[in-house]
Order: structure tokens, then C-alpha cells, then sequence
């Protein structure tokens, strides 16, 4: 494995629906601060723990809880700079889930 290559790094992720974040990595992988530049949440920003495990050369997958309740779920593919995403959080009708790609960019 090539070790926590998203570790001390800042990207821009932009998210199929029109979000867009800055997501910076502490130097040893274990949170990661977001900062929402695009989107119907802009200027939100939150530091989270992350819970990543690397599953191939590159490929991460990174979970965490906000402090809202949402989970956060992404499989970072650093060999093609996309993610794919799983956020749920509650809605008056019960915990939903939504799946959604985008790309990835150093920053």
C-alpha cells in the first residue's frame, strides 16, 4: 500500500449536485476540516475525525460524523481524483441516504 497519500493535503471536491468543498487533511490523516464554498450550506465549515482504511494503492475510503448527525462516507480514488460519496441525516420523514460523485483537485 502506498500509505496516506491524502495526508497534509488540501482538494476541492465538486459534488454532482452543485456543492463544492475544501476539504484540508491533517498531516496524519486523522481529521480533515471542510469549508463549504458552494452550494445551499456556503461558508459552513467544521473540523471532523475522521475513520479511513486504504484499500488499494490510493484508493481510501474516509467516514466521519458531523456534528448535525450527518455520516459522511467517501471512497477517495486518488489515481483518478474522483470520490464517491454516502451522506444520511435526518429528514421529518426518517434518516435518508444519497449517493453522489465528483472530482477531486489539489488546492
Amino acid at each position: 500500500m502506498s500509505g496516506l497519500t491524502y495526508a497534509g493535503k488540501t482538494f476541492v471536491f465538486r459534488v454532482d449536485n452543485g456543492v463544492t468543498f475544501r476539504n484540508t487533511c491533517t498531516a496524519d490523516g486523522t481529521s480533515l476540516r471542510y469549508e463549504t464554498l458552494q452550494g445551499p450550506a456556503k461558508g459552513t465549515e467544521e473540523t471532523v475525525t475522521l475513520h479511513t482504511a486504504e484499500v488499494a494503492p490510493d484508493l481510501f475510503t474516509l467516514g466521519w460524523v458531523e456534528a448535525s448527525g450527518m455520516t459522511i462516507t467517501h471512497l477517495m480514488n486518488l489515481n483518478t481524483w474522483t470520490v464517491h460519496a454516502v451522506w444520511t441525516y435526518e429528514t421529518g420523514d426518517g434518516r435518508v441516504a444519497e449517493l453522489h460523485t465528483g472530482t477531486l483537485e489539489p488546492a
